[in-house]
C-alpha cells in the first residue's frame, strides 16, 4: 500500500472513530476494541516521551543558569566601560596637568603656548570678582609684554610678534573696560592713578623694544603704545568727572565708558567727593598780609625841646631868678598786642589744568 493509501485509510478511521465518539454511529466490537487499542498506545506513547521528575528539574535549572549569565553579561561590560571611561578621565587629568605645567614658560608661537592661554582662560573662568577679573587680565596682559622681550632676545619670527601683541590688546582691553566700570559705579581715583602708573610702565617697556623688533613688527608695537596712552588720558578724563553729576555720556568704547563733556555740576554724594586733607604752612613761612607794627623805640617818646640844665647866667646883667625846669618827661604808650596773620591754606585744584585755590 502507498502512502497516499495509508494516509486515506488511516483518515477514515480517525473520522469513524470521531463519530463513534459522538454517538452518531454504533461501533462494532471489534471495531471498538480496536479504536480503545489505538488510543492506549496513543497514551503510552505519549507518557513514554515526557521528561521524569529529574530530568525536568535538571532542564529548569540550566535554563535559569542561562538566563543569570545573560543578564550578567550587560552589568559587567557596564562595569568595565565605567572603569574605562574612569582611567582615560583620570590619564587626560594628569597629561593636562602635565601640559599646564610644561606651558608655564610658553611664548607666542610655541606649540605650548594655546594650552598656556586656555589655562589663563579658565582661570578667569573661575574668578567671579569683577575686579579681581579686571586685575588678572591686566596682569596677562603685563605678561604679553615680558614675553614679547623675550622674543626680542630670541630673534622670533614676525608672526609671534603678531600673536603677543594681539593678546596683549585683548587683555588691556577687557581690563580697563571691567576696572573703569567698577569706578564709574563705585568710585575710587586710587583705582585709576594706579591704572594709569600701569600703562605709563607698560609704554615705557615696550618702547625700549621697538628697536630690537622686526621691522615688520613696528606698526603693531606702535599701535599698542597708542592704545596705552589713550588709557592714561581716559583715567585723567574719567577721574576729573567722578564729582560730578554727570560722569560719563552712557556710551561705551574699546576701553569701556566714554567720560561726560562740559561743564560739571558737583555732586556731594559722590564717594569722591570729600576734599582732600588741608595742610597748613608754619607762620614762619607764610608771606605776612600786612606788615607787622613794631615798638616804638625809646628815644622816639622822649621830649628833648626843653633844656636840660640851668641856664648860663647873661654876662653884664643881672641873672634871672632861677626857674626849677621839670625834668623830661616820657610818654607811655598803650600796651601793644602783636596778633599773627591767619595762616595760608591752599587747596589742590579740584580739576586739572585750574589754579589751585588759595584761603587766606
Amino acid at each position: 500500500m502507498g502512502v497516499p493509501g495509508w494516509f486515506a485509510r488511516e483518515r477514515a478511521d480517525g473520522d469513524r472513530f470521531a463519530d463513534l465518539v459522538d454517538g452518531t454511529e454504533s461501533p462494532d466490537d471489534d471495531e471498538f476494541a480496536h479504536e480503545l487499542a489505538l488510543v492506549g498506545g496513543l497514551r503510552e506513547l505519549g507518557a513514554g516521551g515526557a521528561p521524569d521528575a529529574e530530568t525536568r528539574q535538571r532542564i529548569r535549572d540550566e535554563i535559569a543558569g542561562r538566563l543569570a549569565e545573560a543578564e550578567a553579561a550587560p552589568k559587567r561590560r557596564g562595569h568595565a566601560v565605567a572603569n574605562l571611561a574612569a582611567a582615560a578621565v583620570a590619564l587626560v587629568l594628569a597629561l593636562g596637568g602635565i601640559t599646564l605645567l610644561l606651558s608655564k614658560d610658553a611664548l607666542p608661537g610655541d606649540p605650548l603656548y594655546g594650552i598656556k592661554r586656555a589655562g589663563e582662560s579658565a582661570s578667569l573662568g573661575l574668578t567671579f570678582d569683577e575686579q579681581d577679573k579686571a586685575k588678572k587680565h591686566l596682569e596677562f596682559a603685563a605678561n604679553r609684554v615680558g614675553e614679547l622681550d623675550e622674543l626680542t632676545r630670541q630673534g622670533a619670527p614676525t608672526a609671534a610678534y603678531f600673536t603677543g601683541l594681539a593678546d596683549f590688546e585683548t587683555d588691556l582691553r577687557a581690563g580697563v573696560s571691567q576696572l573703569t566700570a567698577l569706578v564709574t559705579d563705585q568710585g575710587g581715583q586710587t583705582r585709576l592713578t594706579e591704572l594709569r602708573s600701569w600703562a605709563r610702565q607698560q609704554s615705557d617697556r615696550l618702547g625700549l623694544q621697538i628697536d630690537l623688533a622686526p621691522t615688520e613688527a613696528r606698526d603693531k608695537f606702535s599701535a599698542a603704545r597708542a592704545l596705552l596712552d589713550k588709557v592714561q588720558e581716559r583715567t585723567t578724563d574719567l577721574g576729573s568727572r567722578l564729582v560730578c553729576y554727570t560722569i560719563t555720556t552712557g556710551s561705551s568704547d574699546e576701553l569701556g565708558a566714554v567720560p561726560a563733556a562740559g561743564d560739571c555740576v558737583r555732586n556731594p554724594d559722590s564717594p569722591d567727593a570729600v576734599l582732600p586733607p588741608v595742610t597748613s604752612s608754619p607762620p614762619s613761612s607764610a608771606p605776612s598780609a600786612t606788615p607787622t607794627p613794631t615798638s616804638v623805640p625809646p628815644s622816639s617818646s622822649v621830649d628833648t625841646a626843653a633844656p636840660t640844665g640851668p641856664l648860663a647866667p647873661p654876662s653884664g646883667g643881672t641873672p634871672p631868678p632861677v626857674v626849677a625846669t621839670p625834668g623830661p618827661t616820657t610818654r607811655t604808650l598803650p600796651p601793644t598786642t602783636t596778633t599773627p596773620p591767619p595762616p595760608l591754606v591752599s587747596i589742590p585744584p579740584l580739576i586739572p589744568g585750574l589754579p589751585p585755590i588759595i584761603i587766606g
